[in-house]
């Protein structure tokens, strides 16, 4: 709180920033007081707020740490030192055994659910400092800096197994069934490319070239099966305790983890991170769930899958139809509207030429209606019926395979977090943070694909993972930046890029202010 006249001492230009030692120095002074007391308030004496929250803990018989900065030498840098730390800049700012617990509202609204009274207990009554439920790329990376920090860490990670079976190990979407093997396949289909180049520089060979689906896609899944030991030997090497079971909230510090045979073990902890990812969307049509592979399937299928139906136009899309046409197979792309949502357009219609040029075809404005299974087999055959998004037309095609990529859904929806008071937005399942990952309840954060409005990359969310690591536990003040961070689609023309989108920067700076180069 500032009230009118009443600024405390803020000072002036010129002192306003200390040295980088001075700085330094007040910073350790804070975190000294937040480690050392089991209740810290940032307060004014003057702030009415700062009252009532010393009120609370005073009723509840608590003991304090009250610094009154109006009234301390260095109350205005310590404020502003806070500010870096917490995000927050107004009194009362509240820590209760070295969690952040926000402001007046925020305590209040933790006394009333039962969360403070939580928080009051100490520390060592938890079996661990930290629990991360999902050990993809975010996950390991935020479980293992806190480990290397000196806290005793837990991960617990399981894969629900897709609609057709498949499920994998330790190591999240991007090993198993997204960056690693995507871009195996990749490989796979440029090697093709480039024999049928190497002809007009002097190779001859006269036997037929041929891609055999089963050797390659042992090759990628041994190659992820490494990957997977030694993410489980890094964990134990840091003396971080890995659980195969599906993590619950079941109330607050406290999670409920259920194994494979169903059996449930309970744990509790100081601090949570959810780095849980999402998993691929469904259309909701008949036979969808039944006889449709997504990209959680397609790595490890065991039998090569013919002439494929890709649903949908997003980067997953592509790319896997990309690789399955220069292995050689007949590809065909249903498109609902326009080709890779979210980045440049001029620059997708170039993908989407440049694949329709070697041989995809592309179905634009159709949206499908129903899967119909004609033959079994591996592969075998499938009708796919599928309606116009513009008029009344109907199609029909039959297909070995289809592959659906129409989006992603966020798996946050079934571990508790209603139970504890996490909020999600309802529509998409993703969780608000503010910029230090942290979600509504003060001891639980976030990180990766299931945030809202951030970016949806692996190296992002293993360097969100190791920051928010060290913030918690290292006493460091560096956040994540999710501006202008590069990616690239690896479509058979691969796209790379950084920033805005023309249309983006269209939205939000206007036509009139931008330049073309």
């Amino acid at each position: 709180m500032s009230l009118p006249g009443r600024r405390g001492r803020l000072s002036s230009p010129g002192t306003s920033r200390q040295s980088s030692e001075a700085r330094e120095k007040l910073r350790r002074r804070i975190l000294g007081l937040i480690e050392g007391h089991r209740v810290v308030i940032f307060s004014k004496s003057y702030c009415p707020h700062c009252t009532r929250v010393k009120e609370l803990f005073s009723s509840l018989g608590v003991e304090c740490k009250i610094l009154e900065l109006d009234q301390d030498d260095d109350g205005a840098s310590v404020q502003e030192v806070l500010s870096d730390i917490t995000n927050q800049r107004t009194v009362p700012n509240i820590f209760v055994n070295k969690v952040h617990m926000g402001g007046c509202d925020q305590t209040f609204q933790a006394h009333q659910s039962g969360l403070l009274q939580k928080l009051l207990q100490e520390n060592s009554a938890y079996d661990y400092d930290l629990i991360v439920i999902g050990g993809g790329s975010g996950g390991l990376a935020c479980a293992q800096e806190a480990a290397i920090l000196g806290k005793k860490v837990m991960v617990l990670d399981f894969v629900v197994p897709s609609p057709q079976g498949t499920s994998w190990g330790l190591g999240g979407t991007c090993v198993n069934v997204g960056c690693v093997p995507k871009k195996l396949m990749h490989q796979a289909a440029l090697l093709g490319q480039a024999l049928s180049d190497s002809r007009k520089f002097g190779w001859e060979y006269s036997q037929q070239v041929r891609h055999n689906w089963k050797t390659m896609t042992e090759a990628i899944q041994n190659h992820i099966g490494s990957l997977n030991w030694s993410y489980r030997l890094s964990l134990r090497e840091k003396a971080v305790a890995y659980v195969n079971s599906y993590g619950e909230f079941v109330e607050h510090h406290k999670i409920k983890a259920t194994n494979r045979k169903g059996q449930e073990t309970y744990y509790t902890a100081a601090k949570f991170v959810i780095a849980t990812g999402e998993r691929p969307r469904y259309l909701g049509i008949q036979g969808d769930k039944e006889y449709c592979i997504t990209s959680d399937d397609l790595f490890s299928l065991p039998y090569c899958p013919g002439k494929t139906l890709v649903i949908g136009a997003s980067y997953v899309a592509l790319e896997c139809a990309g690789f399955l046409a220069g292995v050689g197979l007949d590809v065909t792309i249903m498109v609902r509207s326009i080709l890779l949502r979210g980045f440049d357009q001029e620059m997708a219609e170039k993908v989407g030429s440049y694949m329709e040029q070697h041989g995809v075809k592309f179905l634009r404005k159709f949206i499908p209606v129903m899967v119909q299974q004609l033959e079994k087999g591996s592969p075998g055959k499938l009708k796919v019926v599928a309606k116009s998004t513009e008029g009344p037309e109907t199609i029909e095609g039959v297909y070995n395979t289809v592959l659906l990529a129409i989006g992603r859904d966020s798996s946050t929806r079934k571990i508790g977090l209603e139970t504890i008071g996490v909020k999600i937005n309802e529509k998409s399942g993703k969780i608000p943070v503010n910029d230090v990952e942290q979600t509504s309840v003060p001891y639980v954060y976030a990180i990766g694909d299931i945030l809202e409005d951030k970016l949806e990359l692996t190296p992002v969310a293993i360097q969100a993972g190791k920051l928010l690591a060290r913030r918690l536990f290292g006493g460091r003040l560096e956040k994540c930046d999710y501006i202008n961070v590069p990616t690239t689609v690896f479509t058979p023309l691969e796209y790379g890029c950084c920033g805005l989108s023309e249309e983006k920067a269209t939205e939000v700076y206007k036509k009139e202010n931008l330049e073309n180069s």
